[in-house]
């Protein structure tokens, strides 16, 4: 028995009955108060590790310095949030782009060290946009950096690559009717290599990992198993979008963060009237054969991520999936009510809140917090939720601040990329 309680049981005894029973109800009052404190603060231990802990002795500190290369059109933006919280949380100082990139480091051009805005170097996390390279990631983060990145299944990612980037795309622009199916039956008639953005309509993971998208492993084998080496020799965990929650799982054990770490909320999410329901298994096959390169590295990360998880113990990594699934459904009803919905971004009333709309015909969701919340949870709500844009402008307004930076000029690039992807609304910088 513990020692509280061998004592407790020893005053009980010269107790009259009276006098127990006011001492139960203040034991009860203060559980009590205790719980609803738990449920109040913010980052609680929401759920127990049910699985083994890592064996370490001792246990490995949070592991802090970390580059995530974020793909398009994978649940990248989630992944990129869940990494702003966490330097925030922790005051870590996030790379982000100088303001002649916008938003992204100047993607489609090759990284470079100079795209990074200096009020954010020297840098623990990176987490925007980019095309990889090695030297200058090198260049930029500090020495034990974790790279870790995230890929999704080739005709899924396409689908979603066709609609969001309809209207800036010229491959995509010429297809009549806007038609996926008529792009795949012959995409040759639309595509032209070396045009602005044509990464999009073409092997776009490939282009992101820093390859050539226009190699063909059925007729360069070679060059797919040299560019698989390449991300293997230097990313410690590639990422499933259709295992997301499993991947996170991994991602926080390789990290030594808590699961309380990895929660998030669902971000840069189409409407339904926005994508197919499903894709048609002849279009799916069409879309892998035309990003042959892409299903190749999927194929092969796929496989590698589920030796992984076999490595941790499958049934292990299920059952934290499952905790943090239900972790992450209270964690939504307590910021967003009783039932959590995303909506469309004309009816997010909380600007912070509304997702930047890629076109017209494309309706990209959110969520909003309820009227009438304010104080620390509200806040941390609303970063749950806050869109990429948004997100990064404040963590960029935060940095120059901490760094003292508020009033320099910015320094302009001596190569200014071209216009981004994303014709974006500035928001102030301060």
């Amino acid at each position: 028995m513990p020692p509280i309680l061998q004592s407790l049981q020893q005053a009980t005894k010269m107790m009259s009955r009276r006098k127990v029973l006011l001492l139960v109800l203040a034991c009860s009052t203060l559980s009590l108060l205790i719980h609803q404190g738990a449920q109040l603060s913010w980052y609680p231990k929401l759920f127990p590790l049910s699985c083994p802990p890592l064996r370490e002795s001792p246990p490995r500190p949070k592991h802090t310095a970390v580059a995530f290369l974020k793909t398009h059109k994978t649940a990248g933006t989630t992944v990129q949030n869940i990494l702003f919280r966490f330097a925030e949380r922790h005051n870590l100082t996030v790379a982000l782009p100088h303001p002649s990139c916008e938003h992204q480091f100047c993607y489609p051009r090759n990284f470079s060290a100079n795209f990074v805005h200096p009020a954010t170097r020297p840098p623990h996390v990176l987490a925007s946009h980019l095309r990889f390279d090695r030297a200058e990631l090198a260049r930029l983060m500090p020495p034990g950096t974790v790279y870790v990145t995230i890929l999704r299944e080739p005709a899924a990612m396409f689908e979603s690559l066709f609609s969001y980037y309809n209207q800036y795309c010229p491959a995509f622009r010429r297809v009549p009717n806007a038609s996926l199916e008529a792009f795949l039956r012959a995409p040759e008639a639309y595509y032209r290599a070396g045009e602005h953005f044509a990464m999009f309509a073409h092997n776009t993971l490939a282009y992101d990992l820093g390859g050539d998208n226009e190699r063909s492993p059925r007729d360069d084998a070679a060059y797919l198993a040299g560019l698989i080496r390449q991300v293997e020799e230097v990313f410690s965990l590639v990422m499933i979008a259709e295992y997301f929650d499993e991947s996170l799982v991994l991602l926080r054990r390789l990290l030594a963060w808590d699961l309380d770490d990895v929660l998030y909320a669902k971000l840069n999410a189409r409407a339904a009237s926005s994508r197919l329901a499903a894709i048609p298994a002849a279009l799916a096959r069409a879309a892998r054969t035309w990003n042959a390169l892409d299903a190749g590295l999927y194929d092969h990360f796929n496989a590698t991520f589920w030796r992984r998880v076999a490595r941790a113990g499958r049934a292990c990594v299920e059952r934290e999936a499952r905790e943090l699934r239900e972790a992450r459904e209270r964690l939504l009803r307590r910021c967003f009510g009783a039932e959590p919905v995303l909506r469309p971004a004309a009816q997010i009333r909380t600007k912070q809140l509304q997702p930047w709309q890629p076109s017209r015909k494309v309706d990209i969701m959110g969520y909003d917090l309820p009227s009438g919340g304010a104080g620390p949870a509200s806040e941390a709500c609303l970063k749950l939720a806050m869109p990429e844009v948004q997100y990064s402008n404040y963590l960029l307004r935060k940095q120059k601040r901490r760094g003292g930076a508020r009033a320099r000029p910015e320094p302009a690039l001596d190569n200014p990329p071209p216009r981004p992807i994303r014709a974006l609304p500035r928001v102030p910088q301060g």
